[in-house]
């Protein structure tokens, strides 16, 4: 298997190199190697190789890890707190590049748009981390503001003008003599690509668009009880915006994984408690861990308890994003019967079985219907009807 190339070398710099110097190094390679420009047989293949090292060296959690132990996943992963997100956005940098690429230095025709369009990304969190709240770091790629030019897209001593083409409306009219006659119709200024705005002296970095591909991480705060689905915006974090103009913001929609212990359903949870047989005769206390780190479950198994019965502990669900309040914890009850029941033992519960009997004038014949659930019975020993869907635990149809 051929061994990759070190990424310092691939964009031809020093090892302690700072961030600026990688982008710049990144943004010459990738334009002169850019597929549209280059039509050399390796030109693809070495544009991935320098996209792949800008995409370790440019996030400096992968940099460190890929210094210390030439792996930017490192010895084991990022941790928990820390989500890359940049597959969201169809691959990482070639993408992002692609987009900046075609836009940028009079190149090619641009919409008049100017403006960052907003981002938007899945993050998917535990259920546990939506009952407490938590904070993700979150790293994706995107058009930011040029760092050389503070995003105005001109050069030291440059400026930005009206473009006399199109006398700043980024539309020019042209005519065409028809079998007809004249026919008349609009198209995008070829001078300043829609924009309505041209620079003398263009950035070098960012070819005059203001902003260039860059690798960020950003924290978003998670509030306690967000729902799948929900979503959370975080200003200016989009895309830049050209020359200036407005960034987009950075859309972050939740989803909130499946737990195994617990079943949401509201501001509810739901929970299944193994209880052993003769605790549920007799009646018992089930305690557990609740979805809280310090919840500590109490929940009172009454005498005579059944199978599929609900115990409802108040205040131990999830709290509510609107209010705080927390919703319930439904526990319920599934019964075990035990297995491991000594000689001596058995013979008592026959003893018991015996008085029962007796008591009930010999009322259970011994050929009664098993009450048990089996095959066509449901979790309470009842018939189930012809074609009825099974149901889970907590009353869903599976």
């Amino acid at each position: 298997m051929e061994s990759k190339r070190d990424y310092y070398e691939v964009l031809g710099v020093d090892r302690g190199a700072d961030q600026r110097t990688i982008k710049r190094a990144f943004l010459k390679l990738a334009r002169s190697l850019h597929p549209d420009v280059n039509k050399e047989p390796d030109a693809e293949q070495r544009f991935k190789e320098v996209n792949e090292a800008y995409s370790v060296l440019s996030d400096e959690r992968k940099r460190a890890n890929y210094d210390q132990y030439g792996n930017p996943d490192g010895p084991g992963g990022f941790g928990s707190e820390y989500v890359d997100m940049s597959d969201i956005f169809g691959g990482g940098f070639g993408d992002i590049f692609d987009s900046f690429f075609g836009g940028g230095g009079g190149r090619g025709a641009r919409a008049a748009r100017t403006r960052g369009r907003d981002m938007g990304i899945t993050l998917r969190i535990s259920l546990a981390e939506a009952a407490a709240g938590c904070t993700k770091t979150i790293a994706y790629d995107r058009l930011s503001p040029c760092e050389d030019c503070n995003g105005s897209g001109t050069a030291e001593g440059g400026k930005e003008t009206t473009c006399e083409h199109c006398h700043g409306t980024g539309r020019v009219v042209e005519v065409q003599r028809t079998i007809f006659g004249q026919m008349q119709s609009q198209t995008t200024c070829p001078v300043c690509n829609g924009s309505g705005r041209v620079v003398d002296q263009p950035c070098e970095t960012c070819q005059g668009e203001g902003r260039t591909p860059s690798h960020e991480t950003v924290k978003v705060n998670i509030p306690a009880g967000i729902h799948t689905g929900q979503s959370l915006r975080v200003e200016s974090m989009g895309e830049a915006g050209v020359r200036g103009d407005a960034s987009g913001d950075l859309v972050v929609t939740v989803q909130v994984l499946e737990d195994e212990k617990f079943e949401r359903q509201g501001d509810d949870l739901y929970t299944v408690a193994h209880v052993d047989a003769l605790d549920a005769i007799l009646g018992t206390t089930y305690r557990m861990d609740g979805i809280l780190p310090d919840d500590e479950i109490s929940a009172t198994i009454p005498q005579g308890c059944q199978y599929g019965q609900r115990i409802s502990v108040p205040g131990m669900g999830m709290p509510s994003l609107q209010t705080g309040i927390r919703g319930d914890l439904i526990v319920v009850v599934q019964i075990s019967t035990p297995t491991d029941l000594s000689k001596q033992q058995l013979e008592l519960i026959r003893s018991v079985q015996r008085e029962r009997t007796q008591a009930q004038g010999g009322a259970r014949s011994q050929n009664a219907e098993p009450q048990a659930a089996g095959k066509n019975r449901d979790a309470g020993g009842q018939k189930r009807s012809k074609g009825a869907k099974r149901r889970g635990p907590f009353g869903k149809k599976r």
